[in-house]
């Protein structure tokens, strides 16, 4: 029988779980944590993220700050607003809304962003760590997979593991992960041979490619864990939109032993690790070691 993961279950258990971590940091550190998130212009979807992000981490007994900038903002004034930041001993976290207006090199920010501070993991130093299996600031995404893989008992150690797709927000460090869970990783991508036939060989399958509906059931090793990283929003015949992931939901459930829905997947799994790498950070500078909370 196929195991549906709940994210917003686990979620929600992760961040009862971060709030009860932050209580000890207080104790230790004399002080609270502190995130501030920076949104340039009015992408009303970006607001709604932000502002779901601001609830959870004061929800988690952590300080929340939100800095708020025009679209015709300049790539020098945001280089500025990161290094005021960077330089605020009250900020432990700094995220950097993505995507960023036209005008301004995405790069160059989370270059400017103290890697000590970056808590999305996007900085080429925490990059760096992680592809050398090294104590790193994770991104948030990749990270939720993980915990979700974990929580429904999946075996990661020995495991063929196929991540489709590459890019620098789920792909790659999702694969740094399964290889430090001591995963056979293979990277699949738009130049990847004979996809279905890669498929077949996964024990654990993580879809970050974009593409709707893309991984179809049949292309699925039967009892494999499927995480479905995927978020398309695609239009109903009422004219409303829905969505869904990049795994065909209702072909793959018959053949996956685990498998996570969208919504409600690694969706809400983001924000949670988010809470977590602020805390993370937190503890890094103040040398305290993140486990012992």
């Amino acid at each position: 029988m196929t195991t549906i993961l709940d994210g917003k279950a686990v979620a929600a258990a992760l961040r009862q779980e971060v709030a009860a971590r932050v209580k000890r940091f207080e104790a230790r550190a004399g002080r609270l944590p502190g995130l501030t998130v920076v949104l340039v212009g009015n992408d009303p979807a970006s607001e709604v993220y932000v502002r779901n992000k601001g609830v959870q981490t004061r929800e988690a007994g952590m300080i929340s700050d939100e800095v708020k900038l025009p679209e015709s903002t300049s790539q020098r004034d945001l280089l500025n607003v990161v290094a005021r930041l960077n330089a605020d001993p009250s900020v432990d976290g700094i995220l950097v809304q993505m995507p960023l207006p036209k005008q301004i090199d995405t790069q160059a920010i989370i270059e400017a962003i103290d890697p000590l501070k970056d808590v999305d993991g996007l900085h080429p130093v925490n990059a760096g760590k992680l592809a050398q299996g090294m104590e790193a600031l994770t991104p948030c995404t990749p990270l939720g997979c993980m915990i979700l893989l974990e929580k429904a008992g999946v075996e990661v150690a020995g495991a063929n593991a196929l991540v489709i797709g590459r890019s620098i927000l789920v792909g790659r460090p999702v694969a740094g992960l399964l290889l430090a869970g001591n995963a056979t990783v293979t990277i699949a991508h738009s130049r990847s041979r004979d996809l279905p036939a890669l498929c077949k060989q996964a024990d654990i399958l993580i879809a970050a490619v974009g593409k709707p509906e893309m991984v179809r059931g049949e292309w699925i090793k039967r009892g494999a864990a499927v995480i479905d990283v995927g978020i398309n929003r695609v239009p109903k015949n009422d004219g409303k939109t829905k969505l869904i992931g990049d795994v065909h939901y209702a072909s793959a459930v018959e053949q996956a032993g685990v498998i996570t829905p969208v919504p409600g997947g690694v969706g809400p799994m983001t924000i949670a690790c988010l809470l977590q790498n602020t805390l993370t950070a937190a503890c890094y500078r103040e040398k305290i070691d993140p486990k012992t909370l």
